[in-house]
């Protein structure tokens, strides 16, 4: 049978300090931008319209924007869309969908006539037309953000039934470590925030989770056999056992997803890009998150003394020892 990463032992907890700097390097400015700026969301979410055009030529942006200004659309956003003969605007001006709620006539049949005269029957198609009202706009993001909220509190409530609570809690603090990430990604990117991405986001928290719960089994698994082991060695050994199994799955998805980035095509792009770095934060949570956690917990709130699975804290480092400090803990008693 092939083989990877057999019988390794990486110190991997000895890396918290700079994997914490990492973290919040990365973290804290995005999280500041999208508190600033916030983000840039579809027209799914804040109601509006928008068009794929595929032209016969080349037009020129310029000419195509003022043409939509001469029509009364005023302010719309106009990208290609793969090819330079294929476009998507969006509407999404306040005044714009406001008229449109009204019952005046739609701005996709005001564009779309715009386009005929401008450019001709043949020189414009409509390749696509969504439409989106406010109030629908307004519903749908209210229940995206209820479907987020609703995936953290059931993961909460499987994690309280499947693990003890040391577990559960150094699992929900990586699952919230990954969440906040991924919002910084997004913003980092600027990535249009549709349903999409979304249910990216809700994949990601269930890929990052069943990472975690894979290794927290096997530490629960040693914690039977190795009673005595020192908790940070018995993670280290946990980790590095179920290394293999995780560098498999991890670069499979990631290949999968990689090439949905780059041949997926303009729809699926975000979704894959979401999901490419779900991997990532998912890997990464579960080692240097999710671990060091437990074992800070573990030394702050030390189990009695004889209960099943329970292990002291790591004695004091050794005179002439090359690991590092473990991460800050309460006095060992």
């Amino acid at each position: 049978m092939f083989r990877i990463l057999h019988d390794t032992k990486i110190d991997f907890i000895r890396l918290w300090k700079a994997t914490t700097a990492v973290t919040l390097l990365f973290m804290v400015p995005g999280l500041a931008l999208l508190a600033v700026k916030g983000y840039n969301y579809s027209i799914e979410f804040t109601g509006g319209t928008l068009i794929q055009v595929s032209f016969a030529k080349a037009p020129d942006a310029g000419e195509l924007r003022s043409t939509l200004d001469k029509a009364g659309v005023h302010g719309a956003e106009i990208a290609q869309f793969g090819s330079d003969t294929s476009y998507v605007i969006r509407a999404q001006n306040p005044s714009d969908v406001a008229k449109q709620a009204t019952g005046a006539e739609s701005v996709a049949n005001v564009i779309a006539t715009a386009l005929a005269e401008r450019y001709g029957a043949k020189g414009a198609t409509i390749v696509r037309s969504e439409t989106v009202g406010p109030k629908v706009g307004g519903e749908l993001r209210q229940k995206a953000m209820i479907a987020i909220l609703i995936s953290f509190f059931v993961t909460l409530a499987y994690l309280a039934y499947r693990f003890e609570w040391r577990f559960g809690v150094a699992a929900v603090i990586a699952t919230a470590h990954d969440i906040l990430g991924t919002l910084a990604f997004i913003k980092y990117l600027n990535l249009e925030v549709s349903l999409i991405v979304v249910g990216g986001v809700l994949t990601m928290i269930g890929y990052s989770l069943n990472d975690t719960i894979i290794i927290f089994d096997r530490v629960r698994e040693n914690l039977r056999k190795k009673k005595k082991e020192p908790l940070y060695d018995l993670l280290n050994r946990s980790v590095n056992e179920t290394l293999p199994r995780s560098v498999l799955t991890h670069t499979t998805t990631a290949a999968t997803l990689v090439a949905l980035t780059f041949l997926g095509g303009e729809v699926i792009r975000p979704f894959a890009l979401v999901m490419l770095f779900g991997v990532v934060t998912g890997t990464f949570s579960s080692i240097y998150v999710a671990s060091p956690l437990l074992l800070w917990i573990e030394q702050t709130w030390p189990r009695e003394a004889g209960k099943k699975g329970g292990v002291g804290p790591r004695p004091a480092k050794e005179s002439g020892s090359t690991r590092a400090a473990e991460p800050p803990v309460a006095a060992t008693r």
